[in-house]
């Protein structure tokens, strides 16, 4: 159990004095291009479902 402990106190010690953390208006920065870019993404696949789907019913009635 003690081993336990030291291991978390250690983590927290790693975590607080060693750790380079981003500054705040980078990760925000970071963050809005990974959700504009996610928003992009989901429109291609939407629009090439959207086509695929429609290609594929016309192919489909034609049989």
């Amino acid at each position: 159990m003690v081993g336990l402990v030291n291991y978390i106190r250690e983590s927290f010690e790693e975590l607080r004095d060693h750790v380079k953390w981003t500054p705040l208006q980078e990760l925000q920065k970071m963050t809005l291009v990974v959700v504009v870019f996610s928003v992009i993404f989901a429109l291609i696949i939407w629009l090439a479902d959207t086509i695929l789907s429609e290609v594929f019913k016309v192919y489909f009635d034609l049989l």
